[in-house]
C-alpha cells in the first residue's frame, strides 16, 4: 500500500510538472513495472539524485520539442528568449561588434552566468569573441525537451550556474526514419509616420509600403534511428542545414536612419562623404584648443562651410539580421553488454558561416594631424579661410581631425566562421541492486576565424593628405584628395583599404563521473530510503585567440583601438556529493556541496540545502538556498587592456551649438574640462573612447540564491506554481561603466572616478584617442535580483477534442546594481527600466497559451506580453516618448497530420505586425530598437512539413 500510493503520489505530481513554462505537456517518463510494484527512478534536471517524481526543490520551466516546432524558429535562441526569465543575449539582430554567436541570458546576470548543458554535460565555449557557450551547436530538430532551472546550480553542476541552468535533452532514444524541411520569413508595412516624418525633414530616402516576404529562412533536417545487436544497442543519427538571407536597416523604415541620442531626430555620422574637419590653431608651438574652426566643403564653392548639421545616415547598409548558414550532424549510440557495463556515445558537429555588414570605415577624427599652409591639397580659398580665423599668415601651422566616410570603397564586413564539435564517451551500469554509476570523457573544440574586410588602415592616411612628419606620396602612391568637394575616387579608397584576421581554438576536455544510489536503511517515519550521490568532475579549458598585426596594432580605424591576441588556460577539480532524506514519506530534505579547485585562483565551496513538502498529494511546498562560486573566464582574466568605443553620452557636450549641456561647467570642470572649452562637440555617432581590458588578479564571485516556491494540482486538469527568488552576488567581476564614471564624477567630483576620465587637450573624449574612459574589470560590484515566477495551466475537453490553456509569466521585484559593493549612493534598480546601463526588462512578461487538437490537427494561439518600461536616467530626452509602453505580439500556429506519416505545420507569430519599440542610439542594441527582445522585424510566417516512417 505504501509503494502504490508512491504510485499515486508520482502520477499526481506528473500532472502538476505540466505547468513548467511552454511545455505544458510533459510525457510521464516514469511507470510502475507490470506485476510488481517497483517505481522507476528518473534523473531530473537540478539533481543528479534519481527520483519519482519530475518536480523537485528547484523550479524548472520545461519546453517540449512539439513547442519548438510550433514556433517555427530553427534557431534555438529565437526559441528560448520567448520566456520571461531570459534576456536577449547574442542573436542574429546584431551586426556592429557581432560574435556570430548565439548566447543565453537567464534573468539578466549575463550569459557567462548561465550554465548551459547537453544530456547533463556541459557545452564547450563559443569561440574567439565570447566564452559564453554558443547554442548555434544545438540542432533543434533533435531537441527532446528544454529544461530550463532558475534556482541556481553550482553545487550540482559547478561555476557558471549563478543564475541557473538551461539543460537540452535530446533524443537519444528516436526510432525510425524522420524528414523535416521548413521555410519562413518575415513582412511588413513601412507606415511608420513618426520616423518617415524625421527622414523627410533630413531629405533621406526610406522603402514605404508593403515589404513583401523578405529575410527568408530555409532548413531542412534528416533524422534515423534503430534499435540493433537483438534490441541491446540503438543508434541514432541526425544531419542539420539551415541559411537565412540577410535584412538590411534600410528594409525598415523605422530603422532607415540612425536616431539621435534623444531619438526626437534622425541623426547620423560626422564622418559623412562630404568630409568635415575640426580644426585648432598651432600658436608659439602650442595647439589652442579654446579656438576652434568645425565644418566640411562647401557644397557651392571651394572653401569651407561652418557645420550646419549636415550628417550621414549610415543606417541603412547596416545589417537588421545577418546572413547564416549552418550545417550539423551527430550521432547517438549506446550498447548493453550486461547490467554492469552500459557504454554510450555522443558526437556532434556544426560549422557556421555569418557575416555582419555595416556602413563604410571613415577616418573617424582618429588622429590629430599637423598641417601647414604649404599643403598642395588645400585650396588657395580654404587657407585664406583658415588664416582669418585663427589669425594666422602662411607661415604659421594648424592641426585637424578628419571625418571622412569612405562611400566609395563601400560597407565594411566582418565574415565569422566557426567550426565545433563534442565527443563524449562513457559508460554507466548497476554497482549492486540500488546503486549505479557514471563514468564518461568528454573532449569538445571550436575554432574560430574573423575576417574584417573594407576597413581604412590608420598609417597610410596622413601620407596622403601632406600632413607634416609623413614622407611624401609619389610613385604608385595616390592622394587621399579629401579636400577637394568629390575629390576622392574609389581608386584613392582601395589604396587605403586593409582586412583584419584573427584565428582562434578553444579545447574543453572533462573527466567526469558519480555514483548514486539507495542507502539500506530508512528514517521511521519514511517508507523511503536515503539515497546520495557521490562524484568527481576535472575541467580542462585552453583558449587562445591570434591576432594578426593589423589587429595587434590597431590599424584598422573602424575598430576603436588595438584588439591584441590572447592565451589563457584554466584547470578545475572538483569533488561533490548530494544527499536526499525522506523524513516522511510527504517530506523530502536534500544537500548538496561541491569542493573546487581552480588553478587561476584556489579552492572554494558550494552548497545548497533544499526541501519539499507534499500536502494531501495534490500540492507540494518547496524551498532551497544555494551559494554559488563564479571564477573568472580566461577572457576576464586574460584579455589585453587596450582602447575601445561605448556608446552613451557625454553630459558637458552638446549636438548643436544652442543646446544646453546635461551638466553645469562646474561639474564638467570635475571630469577635466576648462571654462573655455564647455561645452564640448557631442560625438554625432554616440561613441566614445574606453581602456577597457582583463585584470589578472580577479577573484571569483559569490552568489546566495533563495527560492520559495509552491507547485499545485487543486483540482482535475488544473495546475499552477508561484516561485519566489532572491538572488544576491558579490565581490562581482565587472566594470563600473564608462557612462557612469563619467556621469558620478561630474555630479561628485570623487577621484574614484575622476581619475578614470582622461580628456583630450581639445576637452573631447572622441577625438582621437588621447581622451578617454578609464574602464577595466574588477570584484568592485554587487547584484541584487528579487522577483517571481508564476505558471498556469488547464485543460478541458470541449466537443471532441481538448482545450489546453497554459500561463508562463516572470515579475521583477528588484533588479538592484551596485557598481561599488557597499555604496548604497551609488546603487540604482532596473527592475521595470531602460536606460545607459540598464537592459530594457519590464517588470511583468508572460506567454499565454491557448491550444486546441483533435483527432489529427491542433490549433494554437499565444499572447506575449510585455509590462511597460520606464527610462531612468537624468536626461529625459534619450527615449522617445520618455518609455517604453507595454507591449503584446499575437501569434497563431496549427498542425494537420495530411497522413499517417506526413505532418504540415504553420503559422504567423506577430500577426498584427506590430513594430518594436524605438529608443535613440543610445540605447539601441541595433536599428533604434532593443533588438532580438521585442520582436524586430515584423510579421514572421513559417511553414514545414515533416515525414516520418
Amino acid at each position: 500500500m505504501q509503494n502504490n500510493s508512491l504510485l499515486a503520489k508520482s502520477v499526481r505530481l506528473a500532472l502538476i510538472a505540466g505547468t513548467a513554462a511552454t511545455a505544458f505537456s510533459v510525457p510521464a517518463v516514469f511507470a510502475a513495472e507490470e506485476g510488481a510494484d517497483k517505481v522507476e527512478r528518473i534523473e531530473v534536471t537540478g539533481s543528479r539524485i534519481k527520483r519519482t517524481d519530475l518536480e523537485t526543490s528547484s523550479p524548472v520551466q520545461v519546453t517540449t520539442a512539439e513547442e519548438i516546432k510550433m514556433t517555427g524558429f530553427s534557431r534555438i535562441e529565437d526559441v528560448l528568449n520567448t520566456l520571461p526569465q531570459i534576456e536577449a543575449a547574442e542573436t542574429s539582430f546584431l551586426a556592429n561588434g557581432a560574435t556570430g554567436n548565439a548566447t543565453l541570458d537567464l534573468r539578466g546576470l549575463g550569459a557567462n552566468r548561465t550554465l548551459v548543458l547537453v544530456n547533463g554535460r556541459r557545452l564547450q565555449p563559443g569561440g574567439i569573441n565570447s566564452q559564453a557557450p554558443d547554442v548555434n551547436q544545438i540542432p533543434a530538430a533533435l531537441v527532446k525537451r528544454v529544461d530550463v532551472m532558475t534556482g541556481g546550480g553550482a553545487s550540482v553542476y559547478g561555476a557558471d550556474a549563478v543564475a541557473g541552468v538551461v539543460n537540452f535533452i535530446m533524443d537519444k532514444d528516436f526510432d525510425g526514419i524522420a524528414f523535416n524541411m521548413g521555410a519562413s520569413g518575415y513582412q511588413h508595412d513601412n507606415d511608420n509616420k513618426y520616423i518617415q516624418d524625421l527622414m523627410d525633414k533630413k531629405g533621406f530616402e526610406y522603402d514605404s509600403g508593403n515589404t513583401g516576404i523578405d529575410g527568408k529562412s530555409y532548413s531542412m533536417d534528416l533524422t534515423m534511428g534503430s534499435d540493433f545487436a537483438g534490441d541491446k544497442g540503438h543508434a541514432t543519427v541526425y544531419a542539420v542545414w539551415r541559411r537565412n538571407d540577410e535584412l538590411l536597416q534600410g528594409s525598415r523604415d523605422y530603422s532607415s536612419c540612425a536616431l539621435s541620442g534623444s531619438g526626437l531626430s534622425c541623426g547620423g555620422s560626422g564622418n559623412t562623404p562630404n568630409p568635415h574637419f575640426d580644426m585648432y590653431p598651432i600658436v608659439d608651438g602650442e595647439v589652442d584648443y579654446d579656438t576652434n574652426y568645425w565644418g566640411y566643403l562647401d557644397p557651392n564653392g571651394a572653401g569651407f562651410k561652418e557645420d550646419d548639421g549636415y550628417r550621414y545616415n549610415y543606417a541603412p547598409v547596416n545589417h537588421f539580421m545577418r546572413p547564416n548558414e549552418r550545417f550539423s550532424f551527430g550521432t547517438f549510440a549506446d550498447y548493453e553488454i550486461n547490467d554492469h557495463v552500459h557504454p554510450y556515445l555522443e558526437l556532434s558537429y556544426m560549422h557556421d558561416r555569418t557575416a555582419g555588414q555595416i556602413a563604410e570605415s571613415g577616418t573617424f577624427f582618429n588622429e590629430e594631424f599637423v598641417m601647414d599652409y604649404n599643403n598642395p591639397y588645400l585650396s588657395d580659398l580654404q587657407k585664406q579661410q583658415l588664416q582669418e580665423a585663427f589669425g594666422q599668415t602662411g607661415a604659421d601651422q594648424f592641426v585637424m581631425y578628419i571625418g571622412k566616410r569612405n562611400v566609395e570603397g563601400g560597407p565594411r564586413a566582418d565574415n565569422l566562421e566557426h567550426s565545433s564539435y563534442r565527443i563524449v564517451v562513457g559508460t554507466e551500469g548497476e554497482l549492486t541492486d540500488t546503486w549505479t554509476y557514471d563514468l564518461n570523457y568528454q573532449y569538445a573544440s571550436t575554432s574560430s576565424s574573423s575576417v574584417y574586410m573594407n576597413d581604412l588602415l590608420a598609417p597610410k592616411i596622413g601620407p596622403r593628405i601632406g600632413a607634416i612628419g609623413y614622407e611624401d606620396c609619389t610613385g604608385d602612391c595616390l592622394p587621399y584628395n579629401v579636400f577637394t568637394l568629390g575629390g576622392v575616387t574609389a581608386e584613392q579608397a582601395a589604396q587605403l583599404a586593409g582586412v583584419g584576421t584573427q584565428t582562434g581554438l578553444v579545447t574543453q576536455i572533462i573527466y567526469s563521473g558519480f555514483a548514486t544510489g539507495d542507502f539500506d536503511f530508512t528514517l521511521p517515519s519514511a517508507s523511503s530510503p536515503v539515497a546520495a550521490v557521490v562524484g568527481f568532475e576535472r575541467r580542462e579549458i585552453e583558449y587562445s585567440r591570434t591576432s594578426d598585426t593589423v589587429y595587434e596594432e590597431g590599424q584598422l580605424l573602424g575598430q576603436g583601438g588595438p584588439s591584441p591576441s590572447l592565451y589563457g588556460s584554466i584547470e578545475v577539480n572538483d569533488l561533490y556529493g548530494e544527499l536526499q532524506v525522506p523524513v516522511l514519506d510527504e517530506l523530502n530534505f536534500e544537500a548538496g556541496v561541491r569542493w573546487s579547485d581552480y588553478s587561476t585562483s584556489g579552492s572554494d565551496w558550494t552548497y545548497k540545502v533544499a526541501a519539499d513538502y507534499t500536502l494531501a498529494e495534490a500540492y507540494k511546498f518547496r524551498a532551497s538556498f544555494n551559494r554559488a562560486v563564479r571564477a573568472p573566464n580566461v577572457s576576464e582574466l586574460f584579455s589585453s587592456q587596450s582602447i575601445g568605443l561605448w556608446s552613451g553620452n557625454d553630459g558637458c557636450a552638446v549636438e548643436k551649438p544652442t543646446d544646453t549641456p546635461r551638466f553645469s561647467a562646474a561639474q564638467c570642470a570635475n571630469t577635466g574640462l576648462t571654462a573655455g572649452q564647455y561645452p564640448v562637440k557631442a560625438s554625432p555617432a554616440g561613441q566614445y573612447n574606453q581602456f577597457a581590458g582583463g585584470n589578472p588578479n580577479l577573484e571569483p564571485e559569490e552568489a546566495q540564491t533563495l527560492t520559495l516556491g509552491l507547485v499545485a494540482s487543486p483540482f482535475e486538469g488544473f495546475n499552477f506554481s508561484v516561485d519566489y527568488f532572491h538572488i544576491e552576488m558579490e565581490k562581482v567581476i565587472a566594470s563600473i561603466g564608462a557612462q557612469r564614471i563619467l556621469d558620478n564624477c561630474a555630479k561628485t567630483g570623487d577621484s574614484m572616478f575622476c581619475d578614470n576620465v582622461i580628456r583630450s587637450q581639445a576637452g573631447s573624449l572622441w577625438l582621437g584617442q588621447e581622451g578617454l574612459i578609464v574602464n577595466l574589470q574588477d570584484n568592485i560590484g554587487g547584484r541584487d535580483w528579487e522577483g517571481i515566477d508564476a505558471t498556469a495551466g488547464y485543460t478541458m475537453d470541449v466537443g471532441n477534442g481538448t482545450m489546453n490553456f497554459d500561463l508562463n509569466g516572470s515579475y521583477s521585484i528588484k533588479k538592484q546594481i551596485e557598481p561599488i559593493l557597499g555604496d548604497a549612493e551609488l546603487a540604482y534598480d532596473c527592475s521595470g527600466k531602460v536606460g545607459v546601463d540598464c537592459f530594457a526588462q519590464p517588470k511583468w512578461r508572460h506567454t499565454m497559451k491557448a491550444e486546441y487538437s483533435m483527432d489529427d490537427w491542433s490549433v494554437t494561439a499565444k499572447w506575449r506580453y510585455f509590462g511597460q518600461v520606464d527610462y531612468d536616467g537624468s536626461d529625459d530626452k534619450l527615449l522617445v516618448g520618455k518609455g517604453i509602453s507595454s507591449y503584446s505580439f499575437f501569434d497563431l500556429a496549427g498542425s494537420y497530420a495530411l497522413t499517417e506519416h506526413l505532418t504540415l505545420r504553420g503559422g504567423i507569430n506577430n500577426i498584427f505586425d506590430k513594430e518594436p519599440p524605438m529608443v535613440g542610439n543610445t540605447l539601441a542594441t541595433n536599428g533604434n530598437t532593443v533588438a532580438g527582445f521585442y520582436d524586430t522585424l515584423g510579421r514572421f510566417m513559417h511553414i514545414s512539413l515533416n515525414a516520418k516512417f
